[in-house]
């Protein structure tokens, strides 16, 4: 039960941090160039996000369980050693603390900047492409955190779940507020997380 618990507050606090960046860049998007344009972005990137989903699940379910370890392993280190030297960077303050409300007020002023374009169906392209980049590059890191820690515990659904539950938590704050989730603690989540990823689980060595 202690493993679960782990693995869930483990992935749920990672993916709210990626979550949090993508709502800030959805948001921004359409505060400055239309909430019809933000919205057909991030829906876009969702549907590619589904499609990636689909064609990794099964594949992570069958690669050899050497294979799996190996590339579990891997990732979990690269995904913790940047977590790790960016929050000792912050902490020492080498590194400025994650500021979502400079963050969203850059967005802001760099999307305003931008001219016009109507391509298709999307009455501005510059927010459609900032909303669906921003969404996939942040929800594809939600799919590796999943993935990784899920696949590393054998219990890939709950780590799906934990990160359905962040994910949905922050996009209802985003739609509540649409503003800048800066009193979201995420320096501290994302110093936290770190400590709170569940050890790889025990396997014999045959």
């Amino acid at each position: 039960m202690g493993g679960s618990g782990a693995l869930f507050l483990a992935v749920f606090l990672a993916c709210a941090v990626e979550a949090v960046e993508a709502t800030t860049i959805v948001l921004a998007a359409g505060t400055a160039r239309g909430w019809r344009s933000a919205m057909i972005g991030m829906a876009g990137a969702l549907a590619v996000l589904a499609i990636v989903v689909a064609v990794l699940g099964p594949a992570v379910s069958d690669l050899p369980l050497r294979g799996l370890r190996l590339v579990v392993g891997a990732l979990l280190l690269i995904f913790g050693l940047q977590w790790l030297r960016k929050a000792i960077l912050r902490a020492s303050g080498y590194k400025a603390l994650h500021d979502e409300d400079k963050i969203f007020a850059e967005q802001l002023a760099t999307a305003a900047a931008q001219s016009p374009r109507r391509v298709g169906l999307v009455p501005d392209w510059y927010g459609f492409t900032l909303s669906f980049k921003g969404v996939l590059l942040e929800g594809l890191e939600v799919v590796f955190i999943v993935l990784t820690f899920g696949a590393n515990q054998h219990n890939v659904g709950l780590a799906a779940i934990a990160a359905g539950c962040a994910v949905l938590i922050v996009a209802a704050a985003g739609v509540a507020v649409r503003s800048p989730l800066s009193r979201v603690p995420e320096n501290a989540m994302a110093t936290g997380r770190e400590a709170k990823v569940p050890a790889p689980a025990t396997t014999d060595r045959s």
